[in-house]
C-alpha cells in the first residue's frame, strides 16, 4: 500500500494536467462542455491563474496572471516552457446563476467559492430553508468539478489521449 504523502506527491501532476487540459477545453471546444454538464450555460476562466514549471527540479517556476480580463500570453508562453496551470479561477453559469471560484490542481480544492444570491431572509422560519438552498448551490460547483474531473480520467486513460488530444493541445500552445 503506497503511502498518503507519496501518493500525493506521485500522483500531483494530473490534477495539473486536468487544470491545463480544461483551460484548452474552455478556448478550444466549448460545445464539449455542455455534455458534461446539463446544466451549464457557460464556463470562463476567470481573474486568476497560477502556472507552474516543475521540470526545474528543485527550482519550480511559478508564473501568476491576474486581473479582469488579464492577457493570457504569458501564461500560454509558461505552457510552451513545459508548465502547467496549477490554480485556476473560473465562472460557472447555469440559466441566470453565476458561481465564481479557484480550483488547486494538487488536490482539486475548491476555495473562494462565491454562490448566487440567495432570497433575503426576513423571518426566523426561513433561515432553514436559505441554509438549504445555500448547501444546494455549494453542492453545484462539486457536482461541475466531479463531472469535468471524471470525464478527464475516462479520456486521460483512453488512448485517444495520446493520439489526438495531447497532439490537439501542443498544436494550440504553438499556435498562439
Amino acid at each position: 500500500m503506497l503511502d498518503v504523502a507519496l501518493a500525493y506527491r506521485r500522483y500531483q501532476f494530473l490534477g495539473e494536467e486536468f487544470l491545463t487540459w480544461l483551460w484548452y477545453l474552455i478556448e478550444n471546444e466549448p460545445e464539449r462542455l455542455p455534455r458534461i454538464d446539463k446544466q451549464l450555460s457557460a464556463l470562463e476562466i476567470g481573474r486568476r491563474m497560477v502556472l507552474v514549471n516543475r521540470r526545474n527540479g528543485d527550482n519550480d517556476e511559478t508564473v501568476t496572471i491576474k486581473g479582469e480580463n488579464a492577457d493570457m500570453d504569458e501564461g500560454l508562453l509558461a505552457l510552451k516552457k513545459g508548465g502547467m496551470v496549477a490554480e485556476m479561477h473560473l465562472i460557472y453559469r447555469s440559466g441566470d446563476n453565476e458561481w465564481q471560484f479557484t480550483l488547486k490542481g494538487e488536490s482539486l480544492n475548491i476555495s473562494a467559492l462565491k454562490v448566487p444570491e440567495t432570497g433575503k431572509i426576513e423571518t426566523a422560519d426561513e433561515i432553514e430553508g436559505a441554509v438549504v438552498e445555500k448547501i444546494y448551490l455549494f453542492g453545484q460547483i462539486v457536482k461541475l468539478v466531479n463531472a469535468l474531473f471524471q470525464h478527464f480520467v475516462k479520456l486521460r486513460l483512453d488512448t485517444k489521449w495520446a493520439t489526438q488530444v495531447i497532439p490537439a493541445i501542443r498544436k494550440w500552445i504553438v499556435s498562439t
